[in-house]
């Protein structure tokens, strides 16, 4: 079970296969279990590494929490240095996408083609009213009810219609791992999140992909981040919601390995 020492954290990820280095970052409700059906397909062409974000997964708490995304982009950094890693492939999916573009904005030499898995533009999306709702009720339910509780009331919005129960299912207990300091962190980084002015400035090919029925974060929002880049790609998953990475996993990793193996 891999883990490395990045200032006072102890950070887990998952490594498969060989080939050149493609990263995996969750979204807020996930951990590297969520990833599963990626790095099944995925490691017969790269190395894939997944980690578990700090207070997220097998990783340790941070000792205090975060408030934007750029400290977990600085961990992140740590441990790809402590893997001896110059320069990956990125995958990053909802709060993993708000982490990988802060990653590429403050290492863009490390950098070679960026994966924005349902994106979210965060406070740039909201009022100052909707914003301040969205940390409160995001901070009441770490708060005050039971981590089955959270999945039970999320599961809905995150997954389509369509998904199989055996999704429903790995969604609700990956969900029920999360931890107050993960969660809260993220909570108070979204609230923090406006990262518009950074798009312009990414070079590299970037893939912009898509659930068709993600209500979270909808098609707008990844059309807004798609509009905002130099040199990128919009693909949207059929039928998928905000996990459609865990709905639709044959679509969705073809598109990865369409894009990765491109001339971009």
């Amino acid at each position: 079970m891999p883990f490395v020492k990045v200032e006072d954290l102890s950070i887990h990820y998952e490594i498969e296969g060989n080939g050149e280095p493609l990263v995996l970052l969750h979204g807020m409700s996930n951990n590297s279990q969520s990833w599963k059906e990626q790095i099944q397909e995925l490691k017969e062409h790269y190395t894939v590494i997944a980690w578990d974000a700090p207070g997220y997964g097998k990783s340790s708490d941070p000792s205090e929490e975060y408030r934007n995304f750029k400290e977990f982009a600085r961990i992140l950094n740590g441990m790809l240095d402590q893997l001896k890693l110059e320069k990956i492939d990125l995958l990053g999916h909802s709060m993993g996408a708000a982490i990988a573009i802060e990653y590429c904005s403050l290492y863009p030499n490390k950098v070679n083609k960026l994966i924005l898995a349902d994106s979210t533009r965060g406070a740039a999306a909201l009022s100052p009213e909707e914003n301040e709702t969205k940390l409160k009720n995001r901070l009441f339910s770490i708060e005050n009810l039971s981590t089955k509780e959270i999945a039970e009331k999320r599961i809905q919005a995150l997954l389509s219609p369509h998904a199989s129960e055996n999704v429903h299912t790995r969604v609700k207990e990956i969900m029920t791992q999360i931890r107050p300091a993960g969660y809260r962190s993220v909570a108070y980084s979204l609230y923090h999140l406006n990262q518009m002015s950074m798009l312009s400035h990414i070079v590299v090919p970037v893939l912009v992909i898509c659930g068709e029925l993600d209500t979270v974060t909808p098609i707008k929002e990844s059309e807004a981040i798609h509009e905002k880049l130099m040199n990128s790609r919009l693909v949207i998953i059929p039928d998928g919601g905000h996990l459609c990475y865990q709905e639709n996993p044959r679509k969705f990793n073809s598109s990865i390995l369409e894009f990765l193996n491109g001339n971009e």
